[in-house]
C-alpha cells in the first residue's frame, strides 16, 4: 500500500517542482511601480504645459518599456504628434518608431503640480518587464520653454521597498519613484 502512494505522490512533486520552477523564470507581475512627477509653475509671459515622455531603459539604453507620453492629442489633423520630436532623448529611443496614440501610454499634457503615474499587478507597460537594472527616464521640453531630462536608476522586481529622487531645474520639479514588492 505504501508504493502505490509514493508512485501516486511523484506526479504531484513533479508539478509542484515545475511550477516553482516556471514560476521563479516568469516577469515579475505583482510588484507595483508609483511615479510622481512635479511640473512646476513657471512665471512666464507665454505659458504652454509641456509635452513630457517617461520610460524605462535598460543598461544597453534600448528601451524596456514607454509608461507614459503627454501632448496635445486634441490639435487638428494630429497636429500635436509633429512637435514629439523636440523631446529628443525619447524620439532618438522609441517615439519616431512609435505609432501614436498608443493605448494606455500616451494622453493630453498635465497642468503644474503633481502628476501621478500608478503601474503594476502585471498589468500595462510594466507586465513583462524581465528582472534586472534600469533607469526611469522622465524629459519634458515646452513651446518658448527648454527642454530638460530626469534619470533614476532602480532594480526590479524589488526585493523591498524602494524609493528613487531627482530635482528638475526648470522644465521638470521633484521627480519620485517608489516600488513595491
Amino acid at each position: 500500500m505504501t508504493h502505490k502512494k509514493s508512485a501516486l505522490l511523484k506526479p504531484t512533486v513533479l508539478a509542484l517542482a515545475m511550477a516553482a520552477l516556471f514560476a521563479s523564470a516568469a516577469p515579475a507581475g505583482a510588484a507595483e511601480m508609483n511615479l510622481k512627477i512635479e511640473i512646476p509653475t513657471l512665471n512666464v509671459a507665454e505659458y504652454h504645459r509641456p509635452y513630457l515622455a517617461a520610460w524605462i531603459e535598460r543598461a544597453d539604453q534600448s528601451v524596456a518599456a514607454n509608461l507614459a507620453v503627454w501632448y496635445d492629442v486634441k490639435k487638428k489633423d494630429k497636429e500635436g504628434e509633429k512637435w514629439l520630436k523636440d523631446m529628443r532623448q525619447w524620439w532618438r529611443r522609441s517615439g519616431r518608431e512609435l505609432q501614436m496614440p498608443v493605448d494606455g501610454v500616451s494622453g493630453a499634457t498635465r497642468p503644474a503640480g503633481e502628476q501621478k503615474l500608478n503601474l503594476g499587478s502585471g498589468k500595462g507597460p510594466i507586465a513583462n518587464l524581465a528582472p534586472g537594472d534600469y533607469v526611469l527616464m522622465v524629459e519634458a521640453a515646452r513651446e518658448v520653454g527648454g527642454r530638460e531630462l530626469v534619470k533614476l536608476p532602480f532594480q526590479w522586481p524589488p526585493k523591498s521597498v524602494q524609493t528613487a529622487k531627482a530635482q528638475g531645474g526648470s522644465e521638470l520639479g521633484a521627480v519620485s519613484l517608489e516600488l513595491k514588492p
